[in-house]
This record gives structure tokens, sequence and C-alpha cells, in this order.
């Protein structure tokens, strides 16, 4: 109790400055409006009010994550009423493109007035939280109130271990509310026993990210697309990239237009907000650039297709013929984004040496030789000549990537399985 008392008041402490944070008017960033109270508990009931499932994602990977599993629920229970919670606007966009399948509503603070007044507002029959967004004062009243949690896809690498058992005591008041823990992997599960979690709680599922179906009409989407970039150019794209990546991307860039002058760059930047940034210095280099958002068409003399649109990744993937995966090129501030979707496509797929939110699968990639990590722009430039002018050999990669992906799939149907 105490601790949860000393833990409320550095949360009111930082409350402000993360809140400055979350509200904070950036370029492309969708504004919260009038529903920034819904982060103080003041929520509006549901439409559908009967024993909903409360889905929890955070933000835009969570999301992301959180979709096929929502689609396979509402597939087998389509009366089965639905509300997904983010904290972030970008998140909050993804799961507007759901449409009528599920409801929105934010995520309160951490504060227990604020958390009884959403579960006053919603009922939830359970609690599912994707991957490890866990919180002391939630997880405390979502149990006071007899609601199971189920912490869904969940990872913990050996880093975000370290740091929970530097708070050994409010982690020590967090897993006990835990109804069960559905783990991507051994590691993870392992981890979490570490940690003191009950062994009897932790299910070993497999990771939904393997569980990627692509669909025809996506697919689709890709081609035509790659028709209007140039089919017979040499397409390349640099995925999910963060500041200070941008400017090795358009170094290694250089050096390929050197040997392949007709090859493309799409660039694809993580965050909305950076969009107008990067299209700058993508002009500021003097590359031909032409913004997705804009329509423009896209010219034999075109060399960088800025990727300036949010829920399309997989489509920008399916139009390149090989792909660098960012946010593993910036020390250890990131960790890496998702290589499986390229990888899913067919789409060879290199990655920088921070890659640790995705450790497992990409040192499951590196054993069976289907993925490359390159410290530098001039190393990686290497790889992407050698990805766009070895046509045979890429070929037979494509094939032994997409078996990768689809003989590790199932988590989805296990955890269904688990939720039972």
């Amino acid at each position: 109790m105490l601790i949860r008392l000393l833990y409320s008041i550095v949360l009111s402490l930082a409350a402000p400055f993360l809140l400055f944070g979350l509200y904070k008017s950036k370029p492309n960033k969708p504004k919260f409006g009038k529903r920034w109270k819904e982060h103080f508990g003041f929520t509006p009931p549901l439409n559908t009010p009967t024993d909903p499932i409360w889905i929890h994602a955070v933000s835009v990977g969570e999301s992301l994550a959180a979709i096929p599993l929502i689609k396979a629920l509402k597939k087998e229970n389509p009366e089965q009423s639905i509300v997904v919670t983010t904290t972030t606007s970008t998140g909050a966009d993804q799961i507007a493109k759901l449409g009528g399948l599920v409801e929105h509503r934010y995520m309160p603070i951490d504060f227990s007035f604020a958390v009884k007044r959403f579960l006053k507002a919603i009922r939830p029959a359970k609690m599912l939280i994707i991957e490890t967004e866990l919180w002391p004062n939630t997880l405390h009243s979502v149990h006071q109130a007899g609601i199971p949690i189920t912490v869904v896809n969940a990872r913990l690498s050996e880093k975000s271990r370290r740091n929970y058992a530097k708070i050994q005591p409010l982690f020590n008041l967090m897993h006990p509310n835990l109804t069960k823990v559905l783990c991507q992997s051994d590691k993870d599960a392992n981890r979490f026993e570490q940690l003191g979690v009950d062994k009897k709680k932790l299910v070993i599922t497999g990771s939904i990210k393997f569980d990627i179906q692509i669909s025809d009409e996506i697919k689709q989407k890709g081609k035509e697309l790659r028709k209007r970039l140039g089919p017979e150019r040499p397409v390349w794209i640099a995925a999910s990239t963060h500041k200070g990546e941008d400017e090795q991307i358009l170094e290694a860039h250089k050096e390929i237009l050197s040997q392949h002058p007709d090859a493309l760059l799409v660039l694809v930047p993580r965050h909305p907000e950076r969009f107008d940034s990067v299209y700058e210095l993508c002009l500021s280099q003097r590359f031909k650039t032409v913004r997705r958002q804009s329509g423009s068409i896209v010219s034999a003399d075109t060399q960088v297709y800025l990727g300036d649109t949010m829920g399309e990744m997989l489509i920008l993937l399916g139009a390149a013929d090989a792909c660098f995966m960012g946010g593993s090129l910036v020390g250890d501030k990131v960790g890496g984004h998702n290589v499986l979707e390229p990888a899913a496509l067919g789409v060879p797929v290199t990655t920088g040496p921070s890659y640790y939110n995705f450790k497992e699968i990409t040192e499951k990639l590196l054993k069976e030789k289907l993925i490359n990590i390159f410290n530098n722009s001039n190393s990686l430039a290497k790889h992407i000549h050698y990805l766009l002018s070895e046509k045979e050999n890429v070929r037979q990669l494509k094939v032994q990537l997409k078996r990768f992906v689809q003989t590790r799939q199932g988590a989805i149907k296990n955890i269904k399985e688990a939720l039972m």
C-alpha cells in the first residue's frame, strides 16, 4: 500500500510532463480534440455495452499487433462487443480503420480515480493487454473489480527484465493481479518467472507477429504501386526510420545510385511528425523526391519516394525489391522494428545492430542465413546492391523467407484457446 502511494505521488509530479508530450501539437499527428477528458476517466458509455472485451494497445505498434486478434475474435463471435483503448492519438488512428468492428476509447492515466471512472462507464468482462504495458494502479483497480487480466503476446527483453528488477517491490505489487501471461517465447516466460510471476500463469503461445495475414487486396495494391514506381527499375525501402537514420540511408542511396542510376529509395519515417523534416532533408541533399501524400507522378528521374502516410507499410513493402528495417541504427534507443512484415512478403530484409525488440526473431533469421546486419551506410549499400543485382539468388531467398514465416504461424489460435 505504501509503495503504491509513493508511486502515485511520483506519477502526480510526472503527469504534467507526460501529458505535455502526449498533447504537444506536431505536424501530421492526429489531435485529441475534446476527447482529452478520457485520459482522466471521463469515458463515454459504449454503444454496445454488454460485457465487452477490453483490449489495451498503447500506441501504433501494439494496435497493429492487436488487429489480427480482434478480427479473429469477431469472426468467432460477431456479437461480442470489443472496446480498444490506446494512449496515443496515432494508435487511435490505426484502430479507427477497423470501422464498426470495435469501439475506441482513450486509456485513462494510471490514477485510481480515473481508472475506476472508466470501469464504471465501460463495465468490461475481461481485460487483454497487448505486449507488456503494465501500470500498478490500473492493474490493482481492475483486479479489485473482479475483472480477469491477461497479457497477450507478452514479451520481455533482458533489458526490460533488468529495469523491472530495479523496481522489484513495485513489480511485486503488479504481477499478482495478472490472471495469465501469454508469452511469445520460452525466453520471455523465463524472464517473467525470474521476476516472480507464478509459473502456472505463464503460457507460451508464440508471437502474433508471425500470424501476418496479407490480403489479396494489399498484395494487389503493392503490385499497382510498383507499376507506378517503375516495374523494371530497382526499388529498395528503408522502413520505419528514426531521427539520425535518414542521413545514413540517404548516404547509402548515393552509393547505390552510382551503380544503379535508375534506383529508387522508398523512405518511410516511423513517426508522422517527421514527414516534413525528412522531406526537407531529401531536398537539401538534392535528391529528386516525391511525397506519396501529394499523389504526384513518379518519373524515371525520381530518386526518393517518401512514404508519408500511415497504415500503408505492407503496400509500400510489397512494391520493393529489398528492405532495410529502421530503428536499428540509433544505438540502443529504439531496438528495431518488425522484420517479419517484409519477410512475409518475400522481401529480403536487412537491419542495423540494435534489434533487441525482435532479438529472438532476428536470431532465428540469422541462424537460417535469411537476414543481414550492418553497422554503417557503406556496408548497407554494398548489400542492397547485391540484392538488387543477384536476381536468381534473391528469388530463392524470397521463397525461404515466406516459408520461415508460414511455418511459425498459429499464435492467434493458441491465444484463443488460452482465453477460453
